[in-house]
This record gives C-alpha cells, structure tokens and sequence, in this order.
C-alpha cells in the first residue's frame, strides 16, 4: 500500500479511537478460619471464623482503536479491526507511544485477510 491524497486511491481508510473508564472493585480478607465441614465433626455444621474483609475500588481507564478498510469502488466494507488496551494515565509519553505501537502491530497482526478459496 502507499498513501496517497489523490481521489484515484482504491481503498479508503478511516479510524476511530475512544477513551472510556470502568470501575474495578477489589477485596481482601485479613483472617483465616475454619469453614464448612470442621468443626462438629467432617460434615460438621461450620466451625471458628475471624478476619476482616476489606474492599476498595478504582478507575482503570481503556483505549480503543477501531480501523476500517472500504473499497473506493464498491464503497463496501473490506476490513475491520478492533484493539482495546488499559491504559495508565501516568504512564510517561516514551511508553504511551510504544503501547500505541504494540496495540496497532496486534490490530494489524490479521491484515491483510485471508483469501477463502470457494
């Protein structure tokens, strides 16, 4: 392939990208004990339990990347690919451009398809 700005180009490509949040709830337990089947005997009815469960939530932050391939001709649909990676908002800009570059390489890692003999 080779870009070119010309109206003559046989495919068109076009992308989009997206940011979006999703919350991630963590718990932990800081006991032990004995559960189910201790106690009054193997099949005993339960038995000592202590500890503490403790939860937190956060934010993780996800990018993605939706690139498509039309047919300039036709103006049909003849690729479409989708990468979605976490991203870490602190993360200095040297590793923001090398995760865009792997998560392009993995979204392109099927490119060009597969011709399906009929």
């Amino acid at each position: 392939m080779t870009k070119t700005d010309a109206n003559t180009a046989a495919l068109y490509i076009g992308y989009q990208t997206a940011i979006g949040s999703e919350k991630q709830y963590t718990s932990y337990n800081t006991g032990w004990g004995y559960g189910a089947g201790w106690g009054a005997g193997w099949y005993g009815s339960g038995g000592m339990s202590t500890g503490t469960t403790y939860g937190s939530t956060s934010t993780i932050y996800v990018g993605q990347l939706d690139l498509s391939i039309y047919d300039s001709t036709d103006k049909q649909l003849v690729w479409r690919g989708i990468v979605s990676k976490t991203l870490d908002p602190n993360a200095k800009p040297e590793k923001k451009q090398k995760n865009i570059n792997k998560s392009v390489e993995k979204l392109l890692k099927n490119y060009p398809p597969l011709i399906k003999n009929k």
